[in-house]
């Protein structure tokens, strides 16, 4: 049984029951079948009591003039359960012996007996005066061999009385009934059945195991993570250290986390010092590669460094993969009082041209510029696409706790955080942030440019500029049975893919030129 999950266990009884089971009801239960239902079996004695217009009709009841003792009223059906009909011959009697059921009534005697009810008109010549087999003797009603079509049936009422020495005050005894046919399920013996407005017991069994089945399958479904549904095939073991953006963190954390719940054999540890931005992650993963030395024209399988757009020259052995097309936007602290600034106005801004936020239009505050360290892809990308290429200004403070109020300033953090942060509690400050952080906090603004808002539609068309390339880079080709090239194949996948554009970012592979992974107006 090794191997073999429950999940395929519970498949094939899944499969294996209705098939068993029709195998049942269709070859074997479906062979001749004779039955019996007792659908009424009541005394009347207290009618001598009972009042009311026709009561006493009942109180008349009697036998050669001698009023009842104890009457009792039958109801019978005997019916063709199975799925063949059944003829004269299939009854289990001597063929000179034309009684085909007898029913047994002990303790009690019979006093009359009529056939009520036929389901087919052509029964009732069975049942005419003087045919052979049909009658009543003492306590026994005597039915002839009957021809019976499937679900064909016919009833019997008959009155009884209890016999003298009887205990009158006992439950009435079940009547025996006595019959065979031949070939039938058990030695076709006759069988008691039951009416089940639903179903029956069997198939009331049936459906009860069927319900067991599907709700083994549905617990079994739903208590498998629901990352471990759509994992790869091809889990890969071994650390992966990661680095690089501080931007793209939030997706690497998360698609880390769901990676290792799916493969229980891969380590990723993140810590804070993991991502310090583009460029030290190039460089981190530079340094490891060197220290490695792979032979043979390996590359390295444990290490991947993220960087918002492409590398800088003098970095051979590193190798590009674009994984997503990421959107930035500028953002203000709630005191700047402005939400759409203009490319034109956003550069003067950077050159030191506009130093207060009143010159466009906003409240009468200093401009407090909050900028990443050198190496930041964020900033990078802000000079490269906004500025046209312009550096930043000098900073004012070391510190941005220490920035002047009463006059405009600007200064860098590390990390993307800590630039909201900062954004968040500097008076009159503007930042620049990757989309996804920026707009899952409610203490900053994010500012569009030139009308537009940061969005695939906006970069698509030519009229938002700023965004980038997210770029995945190995140091070399990394084996493709490695935690490099699983965790690389794992971002590209569908679960990569909604982890990506839960923060904010479009994957490489659901743009117009995937390879180049830039916006289709670009």
């Amino acid at each position: 049984m090794n191997g073999v999950s429950w999940e395929s266990v519970i498949a094939v009884l899944g499969l294996a029951v209705p098939v068993i089971a029709a195998l049942w009801e269709f070859f074997l239960a479906g062979r001749k079948r004779l039955g019996y239902r007792v659908q009424m079996d009541t005394s009347v004695r207290d009618s001598r009591t009972s009042t009311g217009p026709v009561a006493g009709a009942l109180r008349r009841m009697q036998w050669d003039g001698v009023n009842l003792r104890d009457p009792s009223v039958v109801l019978l059906r005997i019916e063709n359960i199975g799925w063949s009909p059944i003829v004269e011959e299939d009854y289990v009697a001597p063929v000179d012996d034309p009684v085909g059921v007898r029913a047994a009534f002990p303790g009690r005697r019979v006093v009359g007996m009529v056939v009520t009810e036929c389901s087919h008109p052509a029964l009732r010549d069975f049942f005419r005066a003087g045919t052979p087999g049909l009658g009543a003797d003492d306590g026994v009603i005597t039915l002839p061999k009957v021809k019976l079509n499937r679900r064909a049936h016919y009833k019997v009422l008959a009155v009884l009385d209890r016999l003298p020495g009887t205990p009158g005050d006992d439950d009435l005894p079940e009547p025996e009934i006595a019959a065979g046919v031949v070939g039938g399920v058990r030695g076709g013996t006759v069988k008691k059945t039951e009416y089940y407005p639903f179903a029956s017991r069997p198939v009331r069994w049936l459906l009860a195991l069927l319900v067991l089945v599907s709700t083994a399958q549905s617990v079994s479904t739903f208590a498998r993570d629901d990352d471990a549904r759509a994992a790869p095939l091809d889990c890969a073991e071994g650390t992966l250290h990661l680095s690089g953006s501080t931007a793209f963190r939030p997706v690497l954390e998360r698609a880390a986390r769901q990676y290792v719940k799916t493969c229980t054999g891969a380590r990723i540890p993140l810590t804070d010092t993991s991502f310090k931005g583009s460029v030290p992650g190039l460089d981190a993963l530079a340094s490891a590669g060197a220290e490695a030395a792979p032979k043979d024209g390996q590359g390295l399988g444990d290490r991947l460094a993220f960087s918002d757009g492409p590398k800088s020259d003098g970095r051979p052995q590193l190798l590009p993969r674009p994984v997503a097309l990421s959107l930035f936007t500028l953002v203000v602290d709630k005191d700047a009082g402005v939400r759409d600034l203009s490319l034109e106005q956003v550069r003067r801004i950077y050159a030191g041209e506009i130093t207060n936020w009143s010159e466009v239009r906003g409240n009468d505050l200093p401009i407090q510029l909050v900028s990443r360290n050198p190496g930041s892809g964020t900033r990078t990308t802000l000079q490269e696409q906004v500025l046209n290429g312009k550096p930043l200004l000098a900073t004012t403070a070391n510190d941005c706790t220490s920035l002047d109020a009463r006059r405009p300033g600007r200064c860098e953090v590390g990390d993307t955080p800590g630039l909201l942060d900062t954004v968040a509690s500097v008076p009159g400050a503007l930042g620049h942030s990757e989309v996804g952080a920026a707009t899952a906090r409610d203490d900053v603004r994010t500012v569009r440019i030139d009308g537009y808002p940061a969005t695939l539609e906006g970069a698509d068309e030519g009229a938002y500029p700023y965004w980038q390339t997210e770029i995945a880079y190995t140091y070399g080709e990394p084996p493709a049975d490695s935690i490099a090239a699983g965790f690389l194949r794992y971002l590209a996948d569908e679960v990569g893919k909604d982890v990506i554009r839960s923060q904010g970012h479009r994957p490489c592979a659901e743009l117009d030129k995937p390879l180049r992974c830039r916006p289709s107006g670009s």
